[in-house]
């Protein structure tokens, strides 16, 4: 199973009473099916999984599975905070059609989880598991750390094809690349870093922006594979303004803010997540026309 290139860690749409808005979802899938990607990762951070129970993430992973087209990839999130429950929610993913799963740190209990905790954890889960395992790091969120030691040694089971490394830190991303096989495959979840990462040897990434920029951040992934680094660079310039809003600076609200704009359904976080603000939607607002001028810009100058 090869994941190289990039795959948008959807979003989760609600209707008006904060119910699953599953019409809205079909939407979005078939919109993204058509762009390029790699396939798509629902249940992540982005997808509100937390807010999620099992019922409701069943139907989300059926549905995408329903629509999305043949040949992408469909990747669920199956972490719980306790290995049976994670167990159990992979072994459902999988009847559901998923193609592997993404399984994040679990993090309640931060004082006990040490790396031997983590291998028993996820070892358990990838014998366990009818489909391929994911790891997931996202320190910020968890306020745990899956160090690249750590990643190396549960490499070694023949389950366990990669990790997914949503911190900033390219020099985490670089031990990763190194301190794993070759046929292990590490893909990034920081936007603001794809550029540096594929060239440091990560084979994609799972990018929120991809969900709003998905043509953008496919042609990122292109040009750098193909060694055109001037143009990937400008263009990793280009698209890192809006990323940081979407993600650091308005997080859910402003990445389904800006998914309304450029014609996905995005719709309202599930409470207790805030809306966006207004003058923080009309700057995203503001920098997807700017994302847009100079995209045609430099499509004309080429």
């Amino acid at each position: 199973m090869k994941l190289a290139g990039v795959l948008p860690p959807i979003t989760t749409p609600f209707d008006t009473d904060g119910e699953l808005d599953l019409e809205g979802l079909r939407h979005n899938v078939q919109s993204w099916g058509k762009t390029g990607l790699r396939g798509l990762v629902v249940l992540g951070s982005n997808g509100e999984a937390a807010f999620l129970d099992d019922a409701e993430s069943d139907r989300v992973i059926a549905t995408v599975r329903e629509h999305l087209p043949k040949g992408q990839f469909l990747i669920a999130g199956t972490a719980r905070e306790s290995t049976s429950g994670t167990v159990a929610a992979t072994r459902r993913a999988a009847d559901l059609g998923a193609d592997a799963v993404l399984v994040r740190t679990p993090s309640f209990f931060k004082s006990q989880m040490v790396p031997e905790v983590f291998i028993r954890h996820y070892l358990t889960v990838a014998d366990a598991a009818p489909v391929p395992v994911l790891l997931y790091n996202f320190t910020a969120v968890t306020g745990v750390n899956l160090l690249p030691a750590t990643v190396a040694r549960l490499s070694e089971h023949p389950n366990i094809i990669g990790v997914k490394e949503s911190g900033p830190d390219l020099a985490q991303v670089g031990e990763l690349i190194r301190a794993t096989p070759d046929e292990f495959q590490v893909l990034v979840g920081s936007a603001p870093t794809f550029y540096p990462s594929l060239c440091l040897g990560a084979i994609g990434g799972i990018l929120a922006l991809a969900g709003v920029v998905p043509e953008l951040c496919v042609k990122l992934f292109k040009l750098t594979t193909a060694g055109q680094h001037v143009e990937a660079l400008n263009l990793q310039q280009r698209l890192t303004p809006l990323a940081r809003q979407v993600t650091s600076s308005y997080g859910v609200g402003g990445l389904k803010a800006a998914m309304d704009i450029v014609g996905y359904v995005g719709g309202q976080p599930r409470k207790p997540l805030p809306q966006i603000p207004s003058e923080g939607f009309e700057q995203v607002r503001k920098q997807l026309e700017l994302l847009t001028k100079m995209s045609h810009s430099s499509g004309s100058s080429e």
